[in-house]
C-alpha cells in the first residue's frame, strides 16, 4: 500500500493525496490519516480498494493503470531494498524470489514459479483466498518490471488463465524475455 501512495504523492503531489482520501471508505481512510506502517499487515480488501480508487481517480477506470502501479511497486522495493540482487541475480533467479518474497506481503496462497528453457517463465498464484483482477493485474505488472530491472529485455507477458476474469481456473501468466 505504501508504494501506492508515493505514486500518488510521485505523480500527482500533495493535492493528489487529499483527493485521494475523498473517494476511499472509512475504514481505508483512517489508515491513510494514521499513515502506512510497512510492518503492519492489512486485509487485502483495502488495497484492492486503494488501487480501485487510484484508478478510477488518475486513470481511465478501465483498470488500466492498476499494472503500472505493480511496475511502480518493483521500482519502489526492488531497486531499493532488494537492489543487490538485482545486479547479481538472472531474471529467472529474481523471478524465483518471488515465491519468497510472497508471504512479505500476503497471509494466503503462495506463487508457483515454473521455469522453462531458455528466457520464460510461468508464475501461478495458487490458493490465495482473495482472487482479484486487480491483484492479478498489480503481480503481472510488478514481474514484468522485476524482469527488466534484472536485465531482461523485449519482456513478453500473455495471461494464461484468471480466476477473476472470465471464469479461469487459476491465475497463471507466462513471461518470456531476450
Amino acid at each position: 500500500m505504501a508504494s501506492r501512495l508515493l505514486w500518488v504523492r510521485l505523480n500527482h503531489g500533495e493535492a493528489g493525496l487529499e483527493t485521494l482520501k475523498t473517494g476511499v471508505s472509512g475504514e481505508l481512510l483512517a489508515i491513510l490519516e494514521g499513515g502506512i506502517d510497512r510492518a503492519k499487515w492489512y486485509p487485502v480488501e483495502q488495497f484492492i480498494e486503494l488501487n480501485l480508487t487510484i484508478d478510477e481517480q488518475f486513470g481511465t477506470g478501465d483498470l488500466a493503470l492498476i499494472k503500472e502501479l505493480g511496475r511502480h511497486s518493483a521500482d519502489a522495493n526492488l531497486s531499493t531494498v532488494f537492489r543487490l540482487f538485482l545486479k547479481v541475480g538472472t531474471v529467472k533467479w529474481i523471478l524465483a524470489r518471488a515465491s519468497r518474497l510472497w508471504g512479505l506481503h500476503y497471509d494466503s496462497g503462495y506463487i508457483v514459479v515454473r521455469e522453462f528453457p531458455d528466457e520464460e517463465v510461468e508464475l501461478e498464484i495458487v490458493d490465495f483466498l482473495h482472487p482479484s483482477r486487480v491483484h492479478c493485474l498489480s503481480v503481472q505488472g510488478w514481474a514484468e518490471r522485476a524482469a527488466e530491472l534484472s536485465g531482461g529485455r523485449d519482456i513478453k507477458l500473455d495471461e494464461v488463465d484468471c480466476r477473476a476474469h472470465a471464469g479461469g481456473e487459476r491465475c497463471r501468466f507466462r513471461i518470456r524475455w531476450r
